[in-house]
């Protein structure tokens, strides 16, 4: 890839696989199997300046472009897709709207702690009945004064109690149709009328909670409002063109450190006299594994140069999602077969990739919606 990225690009990848080699790797598996949020790898990734990558300098960041980001998120997951989830909901989710849309103000208050990982914050958009159909948000603010009063829930709210600040999503125009009438308001942990709920009991990405938040009564300044009045639809759509981004390179990651697992274990695995790579049969296995790897890892460096370079590109950060969670899935798929019954076992992790796997191609927007965002492109 040396051909096309930086020397700084380099060094940083360096830095991310080094930390991800020896700091995120020997720990991943009890973290998983306690359920454990990673307090001490993201104490880490603050002080590596991971948390704020890509934000600028003047904020707490350390300036670096989108695709510095991307290649950081993509190490982290060749060994734990939960802390690259962790961060994809801070940085890419919650960071880059503030960024985008909040006031000086604003961005000296929160964005400067947030990027430099002092806090962590997450963007709660989904609700019991606005999960893929976003424009249905049913939580509401009215303001009385100068405050906006909050009710209703989130759910599937990923970094669940860990935050300390919360982008909602909340209707301020009961009346408007649709996705109109959509704002986006800062809530702090502690606010009064904020309760956070218990995180779920989930099948995988075990140390990245989740959960529900219950707002009632809950006020918070005027002030708060992030964007303008009752555009916050457009706003959160563009922080899921950046959560798209950021999920393909945990993807790209996850199928890396997938595919890195299935090589050595091919190698030393013996069946019939000789080393289970030498059979056709997992060779071409590999071989297809790879390839689509590498197809994914070009079009996720492409969309972020996109980004970089200030190019629309939510048609091709939707087709990055689409295909890199496909892809995912099926490298890791055939990863468990190579590994046989011991792909089923804890101690080779490739069970625990296969559980984490799954997510990919329902969060940021299933592969379905995907597909309606790239055909809605396309036909016009």
């Amino acid at each position: 890839m040396s051909y096309f990225l930086t020397e700084e690009h380099e060094l940083i990848r360096a830095t991310a696989k080094e930390f991800a080699d020896t700091e995120v790797a020997p720990v991943t598996r009890e973290l998983d199997e306690n359920h454990e949020f990673p307090y001490e790898l993201i104490k880490r990734c603050a002080e590596l300046g991971f948390l704020g990558i890509s934000i600028p300098e003047e904020y707490g960041g350390a300036g670096a472009d989108c695709v510095s980001e991307m290649i950081v998120m993509e190490e982290i997951a060749r060994h734990n897709s939960s802390l690259a989830s962790i961060i994809d909901a801070h940085t890419s989710l919650g960071c880059m709207p503030l960024l985008f849309a909040g006031t000086e103000e604003q961005k000296q208050k929160y964005l400067v702690p947030l990027a430099g990982g002092e806090k962590l914050c997450c963007f709660a958009l989904t609700e019991p009945q606005a999960g893929s159909d976003s424009g249905a948000t049913q939580t509401y603010a009215v303001l009385d004064g100068n405050e906006w009063v909050i009710n209703g829930s989130k759910c599937w709210i990923t970094n669940l109690g860990h935050a300390e600040i919360y982008f909602v999503a909340v209707k301020t125009d009961r009346e408007a149709k649709g996705s109109r009438g959509i704002s986006i308001l800062i809530v702090e942990k502690g606010t009064p009328g904020f309760e956070i709920g218990k995180p779920e009991a989930k099948m995988s990405n075990n140390s990245s909670h989740s959960g529900q938040l219950f707002f009632k009564d809950c006020r918070v300044p005027k002030e708060n409002l992030l964007g303008e009045i009752n555009r916050g639809f457009p706003l959160f759509m563009q922080g899921v063109d950046e959560g798209r981004l950021a999920i393909s390179a945990v993807a790209v990651g996850m199928a890396q450190g997938a595919l890195e697992r299935s090589i050595a274990y091919a190698k030393q695995r013996v069946q019939f006299g000789k080393p289970i790579a030498q059979y056709q049969a997992i060779a071409f296995y590999l071989a297809e594994m790879a390839t689509k790897v590498e197809l994914g890892r070009t079009m996720l460096y492409k969309t972020a140069f996109m980004r970089d370079a200030g190019l629309p590109y939510s048609k091709e950060a939707a087709m990055l999602k689409l295909f890199t969670s496909e892809m995912a899935n099926w490298v890791i798929d055939k990863a468990v077969q190579i590994h046989g019954g011991n792909g089923l076992s804890v101690e080779y992790e490739i069970e625990r990739f296969y559980r984490d796997a799954r997510l990919l191609t329902i969060g940021e927007g299933t592969s379905e919606i995907c597909k309606l965002v790239i055909s809605g492109h396309i036909l016009k």
